[in-house]
């Protein structure tokens, strides 16, 4: 089965074309834009690029299109992107304005260029959905939770092959095994020792995330991508007694404190330097004291809900980081670990040091819970969900 991933951002596009099967796949090609004024234009030209470089030789050799979609109103999981999909993107558009408009513009230009083939959306959400009542809601009027505000969760795709990966290097391939049917069979009991995971997808955007065997107990984004830690030019987690107050004292309208908050705030708002780590380090290293509190602010908020979900999960067995700070950041890594030794989870500094993007146990041999770096691959998860559920629907 041929899958393509559509990645839609609001001004770019990138895909990768898999050929899988029951027992894993391959990536045949994969590409982007940036800068993106019409993603009809990109699309037609990347769909023509894989029939001139011999992916495919026709379109019709397509047969299915993955979307990952972040938010829909009243919708989660992996599901057909029918226009029931498109309508739940739209009614959440304004809780996602970055995201939700693109996929459901792009959706609708799939199905006109690639008729044949099936849309597939998995929500960002979806990793979410079994967590308790009590950590999905907000303790708020009725009304206001009527109308769909609690807690979501978003970086599902990152977080889910995390879970699964995981457990594979902790030698647990029956909790592996009920993540790769998870989103088929929802959670399965798993006898003997739970396996406890917390997953730190650090990266422009950021969020950390409990697994308890497997399934998500928990994540620090909330409601919305603003939301948790200090992301790259967002605000994350804030008092909302804030907004009505710096709108009075400042004098500026609603949308001008929104915008602030989700374009000047974050690593941004704290070092007045810029919205990227890299930047944001040489400044640090130079001495630059806002640059070093921004840094310190976020690595404060990393600690802060790894313990959380390590009392949440009554233990841990595994701290994993991933994404491009996560799998690039040994500095941030060892930051975040300081002083876990007190709890038996011991980092291998040398290890640490030279792990950069790839695959590594970075915690000492001594250590009570494993330490690990994985590199994320949200688009495999794609195709690997996709592929499940349409082999799934035929059988």
């Amino acid at each position: 089965m041929r899958i393509l991933v559509a990645n839609l951002g609001s001004t770019s596009f990138k895909y990768r074309l898999f050929l899988m099967d029951e027992h894993g796949g391959e990536v045949l090609a994969k590409g982007g834009y940036e800068r993106v004024e019409d993603h009809g234009t990109v699309i037609e030209d990347a769909l023509s690029k894989l029939q001139s470089e011999g992916h495919i030789a026709d379109l019709s050799e397509i047969d299915a299109v993955a979307f990952k979609t972040v938010l829909g109103k009243n919708l989660s999981g992996c599901v057909i992107a029918d226009e029931a999909a498109i309508q739940a993107l739209e009614d959440f558009t304004a809780v996602a304005p970055a995201h939700n408009p693109p996929y459901a513009a792009g959706i609708r230009q799939f199905a006109k260029i690639l008729p044949k083939a099936t849309r597939v959306a998995l929500f960002e959400t979806a990793f979410y959905q079994w967590a308790t009542p009590a950590g999905q809601v907000y303790a708020l009027p009725k009304a206001w939770r009527d109308i769909g505000i609690r807690r979501y969760g978003f970086h599902g795709a990152s977080h889910k092959f995390i879970a699964e990966r995981s457990a594979e290097l902790c030698d647990r391939e029956d909790v592996a095994d009920g993540v790769r049917r998870l989103y088929l069979d929802g959670p399965k009991p798993i006898a003997g020792k739970p396996l406890r995971v917390i997953s730190c997808h650090l990266g422009g955007s950021s969020s950390v995330t409990g697994i308890l065997n497997g399934v998500a107990i928990g994540t620090s984004m909330g409601f919305s991508p603003q939301s948790g830690l200090p992301q790259n030019n967002r605000v994350g987690d804030l008092d909302s007694g804030a907004i009505p107050y710096a709108m009075r004292t400042l004098g500026i309208s609603l949308d001008e404190a929104e915008r602030q908050l989700t374009k000047q705030a974050g690593l941004l708002g704290l070092s007045g330097i810029s919205n990227d780590i890299r930047d944001v380090n040489a400044a640090a290293s130079q001495g630059n004291a806002d640059a070093q509190l921004a840094i310190d602010a976020l690595v404060h908020s990393i600690r802060h809900w790894i313990g959380a979900f390590q009392l949440e999960l009554g233990g841990l067995d595994a701290l994993v980081f991933t994404a491009g700070i996560g799998e690039n950041g040994p500095g941030l890594r060892a930051a975040v670990c300081h002083g876990l030794e007190n709890f038996g989870i011991m980092l291998d500094p040398s290890k640490n040091s030279a792990c950069l993007a790839t695959e590594a146990t970075i915690s000492d041999g001594d250590s009570l819970a494993r330490i690990l770096v994985i590199p994320a691959n949200e688009e495999l998860v794609l195709a690997r969900e996709v592929f499940r559920k349409l082999s799934y629907q035929k059988n």
